[in-house]
């Protein structure tokens, strides 16, 4: 039992603290680039340091060299003139300094590999680090779009849609209201026209607008009248 609960305890920490991760994770993105930034410049300051030893071995190298060779001339005038002793001790010194160049010929080798190595390194981690830097530019984007779908509720929508379609039955209302004046008004000018054109026949203007009662009865005398 004890067992069990050890191990759900452990559970419930794991969670806990991958929901922190997860709620979390740009910040922890960006610290943790950091981090390697700061790394990669600590790098490039060893690589620098081992270029400067290797450049110290180089001179130290040229050094040798130039001594080796004015022995070796020096040794070379002493056989010509017969001076054994002088040549010996040239030439013991001419050995030490062969043995000297030989370590110094090894450590600029080990160093020049080193550099190598370091180098190939510090390039692949930019590299790495400039991919990663993209990548958190992304994540900060979408991260950003994210806020600002979240300022656009789901109350603010139905209102725009309700609000639209308020609109469309004003609209229509109005349209209606326009078309119920225009009717009026052809209704208005119609009954204007026949009231002046009754008062003007009345008036004898023009032809009478309906027949007399005397002028309907000489019609229907006319017409029933026997023909002939």
């Amino acid at each position: 039992m004890f067992k069990t609960i050890t191990t759900l305890l452990r559970s419930r920490s794991h969670d806990v603290a991958e929901a922190i991760t997860d709620a979390n994770a740009l910040q922890i993105l960006r610290q943790q680039l950091r981090d390697a930034a700061a790394g990669l410049e600590s790098a490039k300051h060893a690589v620098a340091v081992v270029m400067a030893y290797a450049q110290r071995e180089r001179k130290a190298m040229a050094r040798l060299d130039r001594q080796h060779a004015e022995l070796e001339e020096r040794v070379l005038d002493a056989l010509r003139k017969d001076r054994e002793d002088l040549a010996a001790e040239g030439a013991s010194a001419i050995a030490e300094l062969e043995a000297e160049r030989a370590a110094c010929a090894k450590s600029i080798a080990h160093y020049d590999g080193e550099i190598r190595k370091l180098r190939e390194q510090v390039s692949l981690a930019e590299h790495r680090l400039r991919t990663l830097q993209r990548g958190k530019q992304i994540a900060d984007a979408a991260q950003r779009t994210q806020k600002l779908r979240g300022t656009m509720p789901d109350g603010v929508l139905a209102s725009l849609r309700e609000a639209e379609a308020t609109l469309e039955r004003l609209q229509g209302r109005q349209d209606h209201a326009e078309e119920v004046e225009v009717a009026l008004a052809e209704i208005n000018a119609g009954s204007s026209a026949e009231a002046t054109s009754a008062r003007l026949a009345a008036a004898g203007c023009g032809a009478p607008l309906r027949s007399e009662a005397a002028e309907v009865l000489a019609r229907l005398r006319a017409q029933a009248a026997p023909s002939t």
